[in-house]
């Protein structure tokens, strides 16, 4: 806002929404207040006045939640703060990221919504480390798993032993009594529920008294049946019909034991779906040598501070990004890139935090530090990514939301059902599948069968130098039609040579070049600088230009030695009204080869064609031959004249060209590939590329290494080679159907025993599943799931011959193309 008028659309915004009452906007603090309308539709109304509202970003660690029902609780309990724009919380991460207007909650307001929920809150940091938290829950859960073993296997001897053995059963009556063998179970099932067990009822019990039940609540519902009756059994067994007094001490004790054990073996499997974010973290030194005021001291890295010198010793490790102000080295940077040779480093060159350096020394200048270097960026990037919310996962959502009550209810019509039509006992009957019901139903499996699938899917791709900045890129990949590539610096190196030089018949070839580089000089475009490469390659010395004029995507003029000189395209000659015809045949047998013509005209007359070449890179082909093997169609987006285009596209199998496009004109070329093609996705260098990256469905981005803060893009290559492309697609494709796999699990393993455990086989086959095989069956569908996802950690890069040749090609300059042609 900069104005009364200002002032005034935005208090008519936030005025016109439903309800909204009292807004006032204070232009000098830039604040705005509004009573009776929801933080979200006021941030709309905002966002479309276009006066978007300030936000900030909180995340908690959250304690406590077991299935996708916990899922939905703690999301509304953020959400119903005010203030709260959005609050997505992942259940195999623990972690919640909320969005709130900036100043309108605090934290601790959040906090405090979630606590009284019944869940532990706490708030963290982007660089919180999970392992220590994890390897804590894994081993308290491993301890309470054992107790549990310990105090029921007794349990289990004495009740199933004895019906599976007559003999072990006479022993038990003749030697303590079945009443004190009872007792005797009584107090340690009592045990294994007071002390292992304790954490289903602290947590189940108060969901269920406030209406909203959760995993917790139904094995503290099951446990507890079973517990309560056979205790009433126990103690007073008058209270029953005859022969209906029957215990199920062991069926309390062994679910307690087999759900700790399946949680436990979740939790070990769900420690190992992080390791990518680790394995990053764990490229941060923890402390530097700095220079500061002429004495070298040992600082720890989240100390350092903008403009600090560092000393890097030999064999260590870059602290943070910086400039190296003197030394000389070479530093292994192929934990960033994935580019095997190091690369040398002299003063004025950069250098990137989690970097080796190798046996020379330098001192470096910290041009970043904290949240703001390369590597804090990927770290985010693979943390958004692994928190994010698939479309896919909506239809979880809405049907977890209803799914506990539902099983309850199921509960409770097959017990009346059996009480009611069952055979003789019909309590113990009712009872037994009562609790099978309450036990065998698994939300825990729905809740984690999307977000461990990504958490590893987006991991694994990290480690092949695929970054994806958006966590639902992973779905909206997997059903694009088409690919559409920028040629320069996308599939080409990005850095053109002078190839060719034809002049008209008494043109001078020296004069010619001279005169072209000398305008030129002036210009950023890569193909300029290959101009003067050529020129210099010869030995020619440019003149000064005066009056230089771009020509975005066409080419540039100006006066040299009091002459007019125009260098470009043959559009823009034939725009300004030259003849081509002295070197038009030139030109064509230059675009025939692949090559780009470039003209030169002096003074109205064209006198020559130069030819610049920018070299494929040597993975292009093999990337479009794999992405043509997954079905896809492969289109080039280039400001080159056809003829090149269509050369290079017949070189490397490209479908589609949409050649001579201005760099405005990306856009209007994706949209009318889009409607010809269906879904697409666009590859490109992430500089000029900005509006077509963030026009496609989905956009990917040649990182360049540590250049990864592309904000228009969904997708980083890390590496800037093209077999990223192939494994974005590969790693989108697995984890989808490792979603799928996941989630058919998950929702079939309820449908097939739900109604197994409420008796509906009985009747025809005698079947009735026991609780203890219920809690069994329950524990094995979440490790399952966890443990299918953590089979996406083996997915392999798609193209390994095209990689290592990558990793192995001499370097090239760092140059990236600034427009196209």
């Amino acid at each position: 806002m900069s104005c009364a008028s200002c002032v005034g659309r935005v208090e008519r915004a936030l005025t016109g929404l439903p309800g909204a009452q009292d807004a006032h906007v204070n232009l000098a603090t830039g604040t705005a207040r509004v009573a009776g309308v929801a933080a979200p539709e006021v941030a709309a109304a905002l966002a479309d006045a276009g006066y978007p509202a300030r936000t900030e970003q909180i995340d908690f660690r959250i304690q406590g939640m077991s299935c996708a029902s916990c899922v939905g609780r703690v999301q509304r309990a953020f959400s119903d703060v005010p203030g709260v724009i959005e609050a997505q919380v992942n259940l195999a991460t623990d972690r919640a990221r909320v969005r709130v207007l900036a100043g309108a909650v605090a934290a601790e307001d959040l906090a405090r919504a979630v606590e009284a929920a019944g869940y532990t809150v706490r708030r963290i940091g982007v660089a919180d480390d999970q392992q220590d938290r994890k390897a804590a829950e894994a081993e308290d859960l491993r301890r309470m798993t054992l107790i549990a073993f310990i105090l029921t296997l007794p349990v289990f001897v004495m009740e199933m032993g004895a019906h599976a053995f007559p003999a072990l059963h006479h022993l038990i009556a003749q030697s303590i009594g079945m009443q004190t063998a009872r007792v005797i179970q009584f107090v340690l099932t009592s045990a294994v529920l007071a002390w292992p067990g304790a954490r289903f009822f602290r947590l189940g019990v108060p969901a269920l008294l406030k209406g909203a039940p959760d995993m917790n609540a139904l094995v503290a519902l099951g446990a507890g049946a079973a517990w309560t009756y056979s205790t009433l059994a126990t103690f007073a067994p008058g209270l029953f019909p005859a022969g209906t007094a029957q215990v199920y001490f062991e069926a309390a004790a062994v679910i307690v034991t087999l759900i700790l054990l399946g949680r436990w073996l979740e939790a070990r499997a769900r420690g190992r779906t992080g390791a990518a974010i680790r394995e990053l973290v764990a490229l941060r030194p923890e402390t530097a040598r700095v220079d500061r005021d002429g004495t070298v001291e040992e600082v720890a890295v989240q100390d350092l501070r903008l403009g600090d010198i560092v000393l890097l010793r030999p064999g260590d490790r870059v602290a943070t990004d910086g400039a190296v102000v003197s030394g000389r080295s070479w530093v292994d940077e192929s934990m960033l890139t994935g580019e095997a040779l190091p690369v040398e480093k002299t003063a004025g060159d950069m250098v990137t935090g989690g970097t080796v350096n190798g046996s020379g020394s330098l001192r470096f200048r910290a041009t970043a530090v904290g949240r703001d270097t390369a590597l804090a960026r990927i770290i985010r990037m693979v943390e958004d990514a692994q928190g994010a919310r698939l479309p896919i996962q909506a239809l979880v959502d809405r049907i977890t939301l209803y799914f506990v009550p539902a099983v309850i209810a199921v509960a409770l019509l097959s017990i009346g059902m059996w009480l009611a039509l069952g055979p003789e006992p019909r309590l113990p009957y009712a009872l037994v599948a009562g609790v099978a019901v309450l036990i065998v139903a698994c939300p825990c499996a729905m809740g984690l069968a999307t977000p461990t699938s990504i958490m590893v899917g987006t991991g694994r791709a990290a480690r092949l130098g695929v970054l994806f900045r958006r966590g639902d890129a992973l779905q909206a990949l997997q059903s694009v039609d088409v690919v559409a590539f920028d040629k320069t610096g996308t599939l080409t190196e990005g850095r053109p040579e002078l190839t060719a030089l034809h002049v008209a018949p008494g043109q001078s070839e020296t004069d010619a070049l001279r005169l072209a580089a000398a305008v030129e000089a002036v210009s950023e475009h890569p193909v300029a600088h290959a101009i003067l490469r050529g020129a210099a390659q010869r030995g020619l010395n440019h003149p000064d230009v005066e009056d230089f004029r771009a020509y975005a995507g066409l080419g540039a003029e100006g006066n040299v030695e009091g002459r007019r000189v125009l260098v470009g395209t043959d559009r823009l000659l034939r725009q300004e009204g030259f003849d081509l015809s002295p070197i038009a045949a030139s030109g064509e047998a230059i675009a025939a080869r692949g090559q780009s013509p470039v003209f030169v005209a002096v003074d109205g007359i064209a006198v020559a064609a130069l030819g610049v070449s920018d070299p494929v890179k040597p993975s292009s082909a093999a990337a479009i031959a794999a992405l043509h093997a997954q079905g896809l169609r492969v289109a080039m987006i280039t400001g080159d004249s056809a003829g090149t285009a269509r050369a290079v596209a017949d070189r490397l199998g490209i479908d589609e060209v949409a050649a001579e496009v201005l760099p405005d004109g990306k856009v209007a070329a994706l949209e009318r590939m889009r409607g010809e093609n269906g879904r697409l996705a666009f590859v490109g260098d992430g500089i000029n590329d900005a509006p077509a990256l963030a026009a496609a469905d989905v956009g990917l981005a040649i990182g360049r290494g540590t250049d990864v803060a592309i904000e228009a893009a969904d997708v980083v290559l890390v590496s800037g080679d093209l077999a990223g492309v192939v494994d974005a697609f590969e790693v989108s494709r697995r984890t989808m159907r490792n979603i799928r796999q996941n989630l058919f699990w998950a929702f079939a393993y309820n449908i097939a025993l739900i109604p197994v455990a409420a008796g509906a086989l009985y009747p025809a086959w005698g079947i009735l599943l026991s609780p203890v095989l219920a809690a069994g069956a329950m524990s094995l569908s979440s490790v399952f799931v966890v443990t299918n996802a953590l089979r996406l950690r083996r997915v392999a890069t798609a193209m390994p011959e095209a990689k290592a040749e990558m990793l192995h090609r001499p370097k090239l300059a760092r140059q990236r193309p600034q427009e196209s042609r």
